[in-house]
């Protein structure tokens, strides 16, 4: 199922010039279109140049660009005029496929995309059992913490935030299941397609899809009355607010940001605040490696490591 819901979307020319390469689809992470230029894939972590029949560089054409934006479009491309403002379409599966090309600007604002030129297909995985080594660190007598996963781009935030969803909607050795309230607001968590998630997030899990986060949370709470809320990629004042709101109406909140560490995470204002007021109470810090979702350390309230990764737990 995973491999057909890729190679739908990509171009029958380019379908064949992959399938020549004998990929496990399940490790490919990126693929990368770019109109007249090398045909470029990532795989465990390494980058590939796709060869033609003739071993030499796949090309990728303008023409295939445009095909491949039919196929993630369904020939529809008005009907996504919300999410290419953005730069990404988010295709079944939680698949998100980056888009650049000519911005149309209207009142100083992106208002669209057009004359694309370069496609990043960013695979979105599914890794049962990621978050086992997490819990006994986000959680205290089957009490969970307000938890804030971090790390650069590309190293599992939104695949360890899923497994942490499944968990403890199912319940766990750490924890009792209890109601999970999710709001994707870019479709990658639970992958939806027709508003079910393809992604296992558990039992006791409901997904609000496409939704912006703010308003999304606080739905959620008037509606669903979730114990735990999860989202992913908090950035703006407006996530802030709504996560200082959801925590103080009791809910525990899992999320996601960008930041390469403690240190850069404080040099944020809005994450500075709420590293010193301890908003969150435990830190999971990702980083690059060869698994998905490699956790380098967890730190507490204060900010203070209380796990570091040894070169045992790499392996």
């Amino acid at each position: 199922m995973q491999k057909d819901r890729v190679m739908n979307v990509l171009p029958r020319s380019i379908r064949t010039a992959v399938g020549r390469e004998q990929l496990d689809i399940s490790r490919l992470q990126e693929l990368r279109l770019r109109a007249e230029k090398p045909l470029i894939l990532i795989c465990d972590g390494r980058e590939r140049i796709v060869r033609d029949q003739r071993d030499e560089p796949y090309m990728v054409t303008e023409e295939e660009v445009r095909e491949m934006l039919q196929y993630i479009s369904n020939y529809s491309l008005y009907a996504y005029e919300q999410e290419m403002k953005q730069g990404f379409i988010t295709v079944e599966g939680g698949h998100r496929v980056g888009l650049t090309g000519q911005a149309v600007i209207e009142n100083g604002r992106v208002k669209n995309l057009r004359y694309v030129s370069s496609i990043n297909l960013r695979m979105s995985h599914e890794v049962l059992g990621c978050a086992d080594l997490v819990f006994p660190y986000i959680t205290r007598e089957g009490r969970l913490y307000h938890t804030l996963i971090i790390s650069p781009p590309g190293c599992g935030k939104t695949t360890l935030l899923r497994d942490l969803v499944r968990q403890i909607s199912d319940g766990n050795r750490w924890i009792d299941g209890m109601a999970v309230g999710v709001v994707d607001e870019r479709s990658e968590i639970g992958g939806c397609y027709r508003g079910i998630p393809q992604n296992q997030l558990g039992m006791r899990t409901d997904i609000l899809d496409g939704c912006p986060k703010a308003e999304g949370m606080t739905m959620m709470l008037r509606s669903m009355s979730p114990k735990v809320l999860a989202v992913d990629e908090i950035g703006t004042a407006e996530d802030v607010h709504a996560v200082e709101y959801a925590m103080h109406c009791g809910c525990r909140l899992i999320a996601t940001a960008h930041a390469d560490s403690m240190e850069e995470l404080r040099r944020k204002p809005l994450f500075d605040r709420m590293v010193a007021e301890k908003r969150f109470e435990r830190y999971v810090i990702l980083e690059n490696g060869e698994q998905v979702g490699q956790v380098g350390g967890i730190f507490d309230c204060r900010g203070s490591l209380i796990y570091r990764a040894a070169a045992a737990d790499l392996c």
